[in-house]
């Protein structure tokens, strides 16, 4: 596991949190990495909100937890944040005041084409325990009485609270499940059977395309290739997705790392899936996995910091341009609570770790087929440093294009996505850091960059119709929302993982 059990036994469960914002007001991770401490600010944002929802919750008599689940609730934790962070987001007071202007809103934007593609969640037999054991930990020490002597289990991260807090809690249309693969077969997130299995539960479930998903392809273990071409003509996967790093869940077992420039390794594949993709267009996408790997990682696993970067890229892209590589989580290398050294970097240098890198690649080399992905690194840095995540989007958009930026939530890992779309529909660049940095505005929730970045940069990727598209308005899915909406109980403000005490 990427946590040691000594590191999971001092947090707590993110699902145990006291305070249900409906923003996350302190990190919150997977297995996958060590969450910071709250922060000052993020304390600061806390206590605001909390300020903020007492009040107008009073003033609509309501309780306040029920409050934070509404339209209004959100509005509010966006007024928090831009009292705390600066005026980042697009909000009004009134807005938060009064629940009519907020729904009103909320119905402006309710079929907006969101595209999610960067989802997970676990296999019913994982053996990926630790949140499990974490839950048990908390019935033992007493602290939720409801927990002592219960058994625990990992339902909230299994299929069917995915596709609630997905489909029913957010806007978004189309999700892409993705996973991770190890060396021990035992630890996969989902075998690619179990994606694909999903997959069709899900489409026929639905009567449309609601679902994609991902094909984990692990170079250099015995029999890859063969593997790759099984998936290929057994599982009908709408993309392949690979780790860099080889094993990303036990980084200690990791024996085959790799280099997408790696001719002899990686080329033949490559080669095959230009021939698939003849067929099957969206198999020219390469997704990959860079990125997230702080100094902490790097002390623990010093060997596979090369394989994390992006400096293989550019010669991949430049000589399969019939391919497009989607890097996943723009690369950003700082997570864990360390968004500080991100943003303090930016702020001095004008560079973010390996985001800049990854930005410049088309300028410098003159590719059209590179791709950034927000999974993880949008959540994250909109509650820690909101400020760099405005930077972030401000270099990719400069550099690789507001048409190959697409969204990711990294959900279910940190909810329903909701509070995420939100959060991108409201935020704009700062004017200052415009006129600085020469990055153009994001615009409005619904304007043609916030547009493409949700769901025209992926629809047309996977080559997702506009017939398509029209026919998830009106499918089961879209019916069954309805009624979700109106006789539902609403978000939870869930979240999934672990946080600092």
């Amino acid at each position: 596991m990427m946590m040691t059990p000594d590191e999971i036994a001092g947090l707590i469960p993110a699902e145990k949190a006291r305070f249900r914002s409906p923003i996350p007001t302190q990190a919150i991770s997977s297995d996958e990495f060590l969450p910071g401490v709250q922060t000052p600010k993020q304390k600061e944002f806390e206590n605001r909100i909390k300020e903020i929802g007492t009040t107008l919750a009073k003033h609509q008599g309501i309780p306040r937890r029920r409050f934070f689940q509404s339209a209004a609730g959100m509005a509010a934790a966006f007024l928090a944040m831009n009292d705390t962070f600066g005026p980042l987001y697009s909000v009004s007071h009134a807005e938060a005041a009064t629940p009519e202007l907020a729904n009103e809103r909320s119905a402006l934007l309710k079929d907006q084409f969101i595209m999610d593609m960067h989802t997970h969640f676990l296999r019913d037999d994982t053996r990926l325990e630790g949140f499990v054991r974490s839950r048990e930990a908390v019935g033992k020490a007493s602290w939720n009485p409801a927990l002592v002597g219960k058994p625990q289990t990992l339902d909230d991260l299994k299929f069917a609270n995915y596709f609630k807090e997905v489909y029913l809690d957010s806007d978004t249309k189309v999700a892409l499940i993705s996973g991770s693969g190890s060396e021990d077969p035992r630890d996969w997130f989902l075998t690619n059977a179990m994606k694909a299995q999903a997959r069709e539960s899900v489409n026929q479930g639905s009567g449309t395309k609601r679902m994609f998903s991902h094909a984990i392809f692990m170079p250099g273990m015995p029999g890859w290739l063969e593997k790759a071409e099984a998936d290929y003509e057994n599982l009908k996967p709408d993309s392949f997705k690979g780790y860099t790093i080889g094993d990303n869940t036990n980084k200690q077992l990791s024996k085959h790392p790799w280099r997408l420039d790696d001719e002899k390794l990686l080329y033949p594949f490559y080669e095959k899936l230009a021939k698939w993709s003849k067929a099957k267009p969206s198999l020219a996408n390469v997704c990959v996995h860079k990125g997230l790997y702080p100094p902490s990682i790097t002390q623990q696993y010093p060997h596979l910091l090369a394989y994390a970067k992006v400096d293989d890229v550019a010669k991949a892209a430049k000589d399969w341009p019939q391919l497009n590589f989607v890097i996943y989580h723009s690369a950003f290398r700082y997570t864990g609570g360390t968004w500080d050294i991100g943003w303090e970097q930016f702020r001095q240098s004008g560079r973010i770790d390996w985001v800049t890198d990854l930005a410049q690649i088309p300028q410098k080399t003159g590719v059209t087929n590179v791709y950034g992905d927000l999974g993880q690194i949008f959540a994250q840095s909109t509650i820690a440093e909101p400020r760099l995540c405005a930077a972030m989007l401000g270099q990719l958009i400069q550099g690789l294009g507001a048409d190959h930026v697409v969204w990711g939530t990294d959900a279910i890992w940190t909810g329903s996505p909701q509070w995420q779309i939100e959060a991108l529909r409201r935020l704009e660049i700062p004017e200052d850091m415009q006129k600085k940095y020469g990055f153009n505005p994001l615009g409005v929730a619904d304007g043609p960059v916030k547009r493409a970045i949700f769901g025209e940069n992926s629809a047309r990727l996977y080559h997702f119709t506009a017939a398509q598209r029209a026919a998830l308005m009106t499918d089961k899915v879209a019916l069954a929302k309805v009624n979700y909406d109106q006789y539902g109980d609403g978000r939870t403000n869930l979240r999934y993982g672990y946080m600092q005490a």
